[in-house]
């Protein structure tokens, strides 16, 4: 598994969601902001509009579930169309029964941490989880300003995930941009969302692109 550039569509146009993910051919994944108004100030999609939009394209839609209670409404997102499945931490009460709970019903499973979230305490979930985000700004909206004290997460991360031998990915979230996405690679992470930076491009595929070049440039 190489490089994966994921967009978000947080910051496309919610109107014509079907377009604006056709804009973005060439991404490995489509990022699916799921927000509840009680985990975080801000409210998105639910399961009826993420099925929709999974009719209207072939690449795989990953779910970001900013939401209270993740262990009962994470398999909606599955039964959606979506690939893969992304629950807080700080939010799910039984991570690992709701990861295999994830997987089960064949969607990835992925957990997420909060910029002030340790991951040590995590490490022993590993095995568990096909991905883990690490979110680098504070969940809720897009467009924030990338928070560089998460850098030195990533890399503990990376070295507990090559300790452990284990095939998860690592992405990141929140203020990826070319000025910011070298930064996250050479850290160790190899997933990235990227929101404000793709759909405020002129061409946004061409930035996917360029994205993906920049960070595979860095990872070396």
């Amino acid at each position: 598994m190489g490089i994966q550039i994921t967009p978000s569509i947080l910051n496309a146009d919610f109107a014509r969601l079907g377009e604006e993910v056709a804009r973005i051919g060439s991404a490995d994944w489509v990022h699916v902001d799921v927000m509840d108004n009680h985990f975080v100030p801000n409210l998105t999609f639910g399961p009826t509009m993420v099925e929709a939009l999974s009719r209207a394209t072939d690449v795989p839609l990953d779910a970001h579930l900013m939401i209270e209670d993740p262990d009962a409404h994470a398999v909606e997102y599955v039964e959606a169309g979506c690939g893969s499945v992304t629950f807080h931490v700080e939010a799910a009460r039984a991570p690992v029964r709701l990861a295999r709970e994830i997987r089960a019903h064949g969607a990835r499973a992925s957990m997420a941490l909060k910029p002030a979230t340790p991951v040590e305490p995590y490490e022993e979930l590993l095995g568990e989880l096909d991905m883990l985000l690490l979110m680098t700004v504070e969940p809720g909206f897009g467009g924030q300003q990338f928070l560089d004290l998460v850098l030195p997460k990533i890399r503990t991360a990376r070295q507990l995930v090559e300790k452990h031998g284990t095939e998860t990915w690592l992405q990141v979230d929140g203020g990826v941009s070319l000025e910011t996405i070298e930064r996250c690679a050479e850290a160790g992470a190899d997933v990235f969302v990227a929101g404000s930076a793709v759909y405020r491009a002129d061409d946004p595929d061409d930035m996917v692109r360029q994205l993906r070049a920049a960070a595979e440039g860095a990872a070396g």
